[in-house]
């Protein structure tokens, strides 16, 4: 049933699972790449099982470096979730927009954010889902911010790695499972600063009918140029060939090639109903992008590279693939 009048909705970067039966998870995500290009991706979260042995909250972290990922669990009630701003806590890890604070075993130190660059939430355009947010949907996503400056340090098995001028990317799903496949991209380390991609295709299950549902957002020179399935834009391509991967979509007034390499991968933890949390996700952060960007006629209007991309690409992606046009 659609629900317009929960105004939680508009900030998908709360806790939405008070009150949520099982199965639920919820989960942030964090890219931090050093200005030396040391990477991490960091997952705070919780999973809420039907059998509750699955239950548990989680730090996990994926090294740029060694392509090496940990899984941190923790017992359910040292997670804390505000359901009225971005504060959320697991163990004496604490995470916001603004900052995270990290006391693992192999990883610690904090690290201040600024000069985010959210998705605006309206009433008509709730976040990056757009309508869609106010359905019964398997999963939600939300884009907390599309690039921003880092400042403070990490220690990474005894290592001090800095990220003073470094450069990060916020953003999070939640729901009752991941989809059964998809494609994400994501680069904020291109020659011109101040731009940065997220695409996602996935297969979308909806009231009886199933299909590929994309939501594309190119951030460049303060603009979003946005590409989704709710404002009428039209995948022109999907080719998915290895650890490459080509998209085309077009909107009513531009069109965006965008062209990506899966780097070196490692296996991250996602929910499933039978096991609960399994490594099964493999992602990248060591990935390439290429975008093209121009207006309906062809008029050429950016083209960048970013490295430091992340990459998944999961599933029998077969219902991604086609010619669109």
């Amino acid at each position: 049933m659609i629900n317009l009048r929960n105004s939680k909705i508009r900030q998908p970067e709360i806790y939405h699972g008070n009150g949520k039966r099982p199965p639920f998870f919820e989960g942030w995500y964090y890219k931090c790449v050093a200005a030396d290009g040391r990477s991490f991706a960091i997952i705070p979260g919780i999973y809420k099982g039907v059998n509750a042995a699955h239950s548990t909250a989680f730090v996990m972290v994926l090294d740029g470096r060694t392509h090496q990922a940990t899984f941190h669990r923790f017992p359910v009630t040292q997670f804390v979730g505000s359901d009225t701003q971005f504060l959320t806590r697991i163990g004496s890890n604490l995470f916001t927009a603004d900052y995270l604070t990290l006391n693992l075993p192999n990883l610690q130190g904090h690290l201040t954010f600024r000069g985010r660059t959210p998705f605006p939430a309206t009433w008509r355009t709730p976040g990056i889902m757009g309508w869609y947010a106010y359905f019964p949907m398997e999963c939600y996503h939300g884009l907390i911010s599309m690039d921003h400056r880092i400042d403070g340090a990490l220690i990474s098995d005894g290592e001090a790695v800095d990220f003073t001028g470094g450069r990060g990317y916020i953003e999070k799903d939640w729901g009752r499972n991941f989809p059964q496949s998809w494609v994400w991209i994501q680069g904020n380390h291109f020659e011109q600063s101040g731009t940065s991609l997220f695409a996602s295709v996935a297969r979308i299950p909806f009231y009886g009918r199933v299909f590929p549902g994309f939501i594309i957002a190119l951030w460049h020179e303060s603009t979003y140029y946005l590409f989704t399935t709710y404002n009428k834009s039209a995948l022109q391509q999907v080719k998915i060939d290895g650890d490459h991967v080509t998209i085309v979509a077009q909107s009513q007034t531009h069109q965006l090639t965008i062209e990506a390499e899966r780097g070196a991968t490692a296996l991250l933890h996602m929910p499933t109903a039978a096991d609960g949390m399994i490594p099964r996700v493999r992602e990248s952060v060591a990935g390439k992008v290429t975008v093209t960007l121009t207006d309906r006629d062809g008029n050429f209007i950016f083209r960048g590279k970013s490295k430091h991309t992340g990459v998944e690409i999961e599933g029998d992606t077969t219902i991604l693939q086609s010619s669109h046009s």
